[in-house]
């Protein structure tokens, strides 16, 4: 295998060593092999991190219904907290889809069903758009589905004005982490979108999702009224999908991520290289359950949540490959266009510069 030339993946000539720490990052197809003996997940210790989710979420939904008459501005707060726990319990599913969280895949099946209705998420169908945006992520020719709606600069230049202002306000903060999140896990997820033509499977999985959580919701207007339930758990659901979207967002939305045309294109470089590796905090790698480990989950998707950070342990070189701190994160949100000239994610500004 040759050197890549511009414009495509860098890749190591068949000659290097790919013991070194050098080749090891850069030649991406090894790793799949290295991190094998990171999969193996703890059926104990998968109980325990369900209880440590489920029991603070349902302490803090109560609590903050318990504290509506002291006033909203003590009831909100904690309505927040549990949105926290809520998105833990996301990456639990998360996990549960990619067969991670327990041995048998029939317990993690079912435990991601269960979930899903908290999460308002159908766990079959959202299972199989997230194996996609796995097996198409970075591809040019593969985008759609699974995945953030992403321009390259001669698309977007190529648009309409209509074109154009449609991208614009999708891509607009406002609309991507406040409409968006709000439409995706309250309306979206009700119909099977992207699979409505493939089968009874689908529709199942969405429309048992949609009964059980009518159901409960019903249950719990029942106990506590409307009135207390939407103040409580509104808050909850539109915080907590707020920051899934976001976090999906940054996991491959910055600047010098990957994407090539299908030809150039190639699994194992596409996971380590466009996917980032969310440096957070300790506090906030603890309730987003290490997903900013992001390239690590790519090359191998069957670790567990809980054995991403020993993979950075035991191999320091992958700590700086797309490493993103809270800080630099936030800087992505500008980034909205592939420029396949140079390589990297750009702004509309850098694009208007260039005109």
């Amino acid at each position: 295998m040759s050197a890549t030339e511009t414009g495509k993946f860098t890749r190591l000539s068949n000659s290097q060593d790919p013991a070194t720490p050098t080749a090891a990052v850069t030649d991406a197809r090894i790793w799949p092999q290295i991190l094998a003996r990171y999969r193996q997940p703890s059926n104990g210790r998968g109980i325990v991190e369900i209880a440590i989710t489920v029991l603070p979420l349902v302490a803090l939904w109560t609590l903050a219904w318990a504290t509506l008459d002291i006033g909203y501005w003590l009831a909100l707060p904690l309505a927040i907290a549990a949105a926290a726990f809520l998105v833990r319990l996301f990456a639990i599913q998360h996990d549960c889809s990619h067969g991670a969280f327990f041995r048998h895949r029939l317990a993690n099946d079912w435990i991601g069903r269960v979930v899903s209705v908290a999460t308002m998420t159908p766990y079959g169908v959202w299972r199989r758009t997230h194996a996609t945006h796995h097996a198409s992520t970075g591809n040019l020719d593969r985008r759609g589905l699974g995945d953030v709606d992403t321009l390259t600069v001669d698309e977007y230049r190529s648009r309409g004005f209509w074109g154009r202002l449609r991208y614009r306000v999708y891509r607009h903060p406002l609309f991507m982490f406040g409409v968006a999140p709000a439409y995706l896990f309250i309306l979206q997820h009700r119909l099977p979108v992207g699979l409505m033509r493939n089968g009874w499977r689908p529709w199942a999985s969405t429309m048992t999702t949609n009964l059980a959580i009518a159901s409960i919701a019903a249950l719990l207007i029942w106990l506590v009224g409307i009135k207390a339930f939407l103040l409580i758990h509104l808050p909850i659901m539109l915080f907590a999908a707020s920051v899934g979207v976001w976090l999906f967002y940054v996991q491959h939305q910055f600047e010098h991520t990957v994407w090539a045309n299908d030809g150039d294109w190639n699994l194992h470089d596409a996971a380590l290289h466009g996917s980032s590796h969310y440096d957070l905090p300790a506090f906030l790698r603890w309730f987003t359950c290490n997903i900013g480990v992001h390239h690590v989950h790519h090359l191998c998707s069957r670790i567990p949540y809980y054995r991403l950070p020993h993979v950075l342990r035991d191999h320091p070189e992958l700590r700086d490959v797309g490493r993103l701190t809270l800080l630099q994160s936030f800087r992505c949100v500008r980034l909205v266009l592939w420029d396949e000239t140079q390589r990297r994610l750009v702004s509309f500004r850098d694009v208007r510069a260039s005109h």
